[in-house]
């Protein structure tokens, strides 16, 4: 098989189907082929999403993820709701789980007021109106109407429905592909030949492995950490109607155990996600997908961090590393919902891997998106959450970095 396409997406998750949907609808092209490892779409971060659609309020105003995720959360909101796809706009509720974190909770309405979302401070008494066996260490909360719950999957499917209407060619279960960038050529496992006009690496949980294949981004590597999952029984009397957060550590990238509503009805509520450090990429439980030399490299950088404890590292792992013991996520659960018992939970089959990028330059987690020019190609780092909330909107902005639009030369930036 020898083909030329205009675009080649390597990766077919949430932001490389973004950016196919949004060449299509611009009009830019639909000589698009899109390459994913799996045989079929979502089986890694993408379908692992919590179906949060963010609202905007965690986020430094000016940075890329405050920028695209008030924008890219409405028009995906849209979308599913044109597609009468299921969705749960059920809102989130945000408290201090201890009385030193109460300050906290104006910094982050000052960030989601500069961001565009709109927010609410609410009292004990609002809280227990919506919640009635929540708690706040100190009776604040905030309220977020705008925030909704989707299904991911079901985006995923409807977007791999759509494009394949218009052209747009799938190549599924691709693996051991290699690539000649001098060539513009993608070679296959079985001998075929793609050569292209621009390649966008969407690869997520490999996007560094690809990106380093064209000499870009050395400096960063991926390090996985995996996101377990709870959930309230069935039988339990306590169901909440609206996410429910912990005021999180705004010095690391991680949320801190919250419950979530599913979208569908009647509603299932998870309990999590933790952060805790994977042993490989695909280590989504026991030994499987153990990857032992990544493994001892990403544990001696998470050492180095937390022994250095830039941006107040040693407060995660105190807090989050070990959430995989049961007793230590009931734990975390009750800050938030003190009556509720062990009994009451059940492990859930859902688990995630985050595919969080490290700085080997500014010996940091990298909070932001960043995409990196190569040669006749354009690499997506670090798309973790709002990623997919704000997918429509970080596709545009991806676009517009690519030199599709125009002849103007690509930079280095961080978008």
């Amino acid at each position: 098989m020898q083909k030329y396409c205009d675009v080649i997406i390597l990766g077919g998750g949430m932001v490389g189907l973004s950016i196919a949907y949004q060449l299509v609808k611009r009009d830019i092209t639909k000589n698009i082929i899109i390459i994913d490892n799996e045989n079929e779409l979502g089986k890694h971060s993408s379908g692992r999403n919590s179906g949060v659609l963010h609202a905007g309020l965690y986020y430094k105003p000016n940075t890329i993820k405050a920028k695209v995720c008030v924008e890219g959360a409405k028009r995906l909101k849209e979308w599913v709701k044109d597609r009468k796809l299921a969705i749960n706009q059920c809102g989130k509720i945000i408290v201090p789980q201890k009385a030193h974190l109460d300050n906290q909770l104006d910094v982050i309405a000052e960030r989601g007021k500069a961001n565009g979302a709109i927010i609410e401070m609410w009292d004990e008494k609002q809280l227990r109106s919506l919640i009635p066996e929540a708690i706040s260490a100190t009776g604040r909360a905030i309220w977020s109407p705008n925030t909704v719950v989707v299904n991911p999957k079901s985006i995923l499917k409807q977007l791999e429905l759509e494009l394949t209407d218009k052209g747009v060619v799938f190549l599924v279960g691709q693996k051991d592909w290699s690539t000649k960038p001098e060539h513009k050529k993608i070679i296959l496992r079985n001998g075929g030949e793609i050569t292209y006009g621009h390649l966008i690496n969407c690869t997520g949980l490999q996007a560094d492995r690809v990106a380093h294949n064209f000499g870009v981004g050395l400096n960063f590597n991926i390090l996985p950490f995996k996101g377990l999952y709870w959930q309230i029984k069935t039988s339990c009397p306590i169901q909440p109607k609206t996410n429910l957060y912990p005021v999180p550590d705004l010095n690391v990238p991680f949320l801190g155990v919250h419950f979530t509503p599913s979208a569908e009805s009647p509603a299932v509520v998870s309990i999590g996600p933790t952060a805790t450090p994977a042993l490989g990429r695909y280590n989504y439980k026991g030994l499987e997908g153990l990857e032992p030399l990544m493994a001892c490299s990403s544990l001696a950088t998470l050492a180095s961090q937390y022994i250095s404890n830039r941006g107040g590292f040693r407060r995660y792992v105190h807090e989050q590393a070990l959430l995989v013991l049961p007793h230590l996520i009931h734990k975390a659960a009750q800050e938030l919902i003190p009556s509720l018992k062990l009994e009451n939970i059940e492990k859930s089959k859902k688990v995630g891997i985050r595919s969080q990028l490290f700085n080997h330059i500014t010996q940091s987690l990298e909070d932001d998106f960043i995409c990196l020019p190569g040669e006749s190609s354009t690499h997506v780092l670090n798309a973790i959450s709002p990623a997919f909330t704000a997918s429509f909107a970080l596709a545009d902005l991806i676009i517009e970095h690519t030199g599709l639009i125009s002849n103007q030369k690509i930079k280095d930036v961080n978008i």
